[in-house]
């Protein structure tokens, strides 16, 4: 992805949203020549015949990016559109061109401060039109860039960049999120920690590379063996998290089986072999008489140590129990 704000050439794609324009006109002729106008240079164009209707269309849950209001119309003025939408918690920035016969330079000030982007006096050059509206494209289209870099930014910020798993400090917002929600509804939550068996013979013996391949491998098949809704994490090194909300003592039992056996089922490439690699897994449950989510984690880690201490490539499942 480019960072940087260049202008839209005319070959450049467009978001579908930048190619919708919305005309909010009460007068027939002018806004059957605005929408000619409009569609010569590419656009999908919404009609308005007055404030009202503009405004349903701002309603929806993907309004026009990109408005042509007039002033003066019945019900519902440009004005009162522009101040509606800027206070609009949608979280869509429109482009606003407002278009009126005043002239006067407190009617544009009104206009501006009311939220309009830009101004246009009747009757305006359709090249002056065409003009303000490719630069109303550029506005938007560098908000579409700056939006696209802060969500790269939110997800690497939370995401582990080798597996695209949840990383360690997002999965321990999530489990503390997920804990609180199982104690408030009275549902239970499987939490698993799993480890690879023998991982480090893997990096010793093929190299980090190899190493590297099989743990986004791994990854890959926890995700295809869980549901769409649990949480999975890579906790650190070779060790992952999943959280099973609404899952019980015999679910997590189940769920952990079929992703272990998901891990064994097939070979893993290292580039130049493949090789057979196996998990643990320790798991418990949160309940309501759990107290803190280090304590679960490690109820789930002395579940994994049982686990490897009986041979490895196992389930070992321990539940808390208060003491009396």
């Amino acid at each position: 992805m480019s960072c940087q704000p260049a202008s839209l050439p005319a070959e450049s794609p467009l978001p579908d949203s930048l190619q919708t324009i919305l005309i909010a006109e009460d007068d027939p002729m002018f806004r059957r020549i605005l929408q000619r106008w409009l569609e010569t240079w590419g656009f999908r164009v919404l009609v308005a015949e007055d404030g009202a209707e503009a405004w349903e269309y701002l309603r929806h849950k993907n309004p026009p990016e990109m408005m042509i209001l007039d002033w003066v119309m019945p019900g519902m003025d440009g004005l009162e559109i522009c101040r509606r939408a800027r206070a609009s918690s949608s979280g869509t920035y429109q482009y606003i061109l407002l278009v009126t016969a005043r002239d006067r330079t407190p009617d544009v000030v009104r206009g501006l401060d009311a939220g309009a982007d830009d101004y246009l006096t009747k009757p305006f050059d359709k090249s002056e039109l065409h003009a303000r509206l490719r630069v109303g494209r550029r506005i938007l289209a560098l908000q579409h860039q700056l939006l696209e870099a802060q969500e790269m930014l939110r997800f690497q910020a939370t995401h582990d960049a080798l597996t695209g798993l949840w990383n360690r400090g997002a999965l321990i917002e999530r489990l503390d999120t997920e804990v609180q929600r199982a104690f408030r509804s009275n549902s239970p939550l499987g939490i698993l920690l799993l480890d690879i068996d023998h991982f480090k013979l893997v990096n010793d013996t093929h190299g980090h590379l190899a190493g590297d391949s099989v743990l986004a491998e791994i990854a890959l098949r926890i995700t295809a063996a869980t549901r769409s809704y649990d949480f999975i994490g890579r906790y650190g090194g070779e060790e992952f998290v999943v959280l099973l909300p609404g899952c019980d003592g015999d679910q997590t039992q189940r769920s952990a089986e079929r992703i272990r056996a998901a891990v064994a089922a097939d070979l893993f490439s290292t580039g130049i072999e493949s090789i057979p690699l196996t998990i643990s897994i320790g798991a418990t449950v949160a309940c309501v008489e759990s107290r803190t989510d280090a304590e679960l984690l490690g109820l789930a880690d002395l579940a994994l140590y049982e686990a490897k201490a009986a041979g490895r490539n196992r389930v070992v499942l321990r539940e808390y129990y208060p003491v009396a």
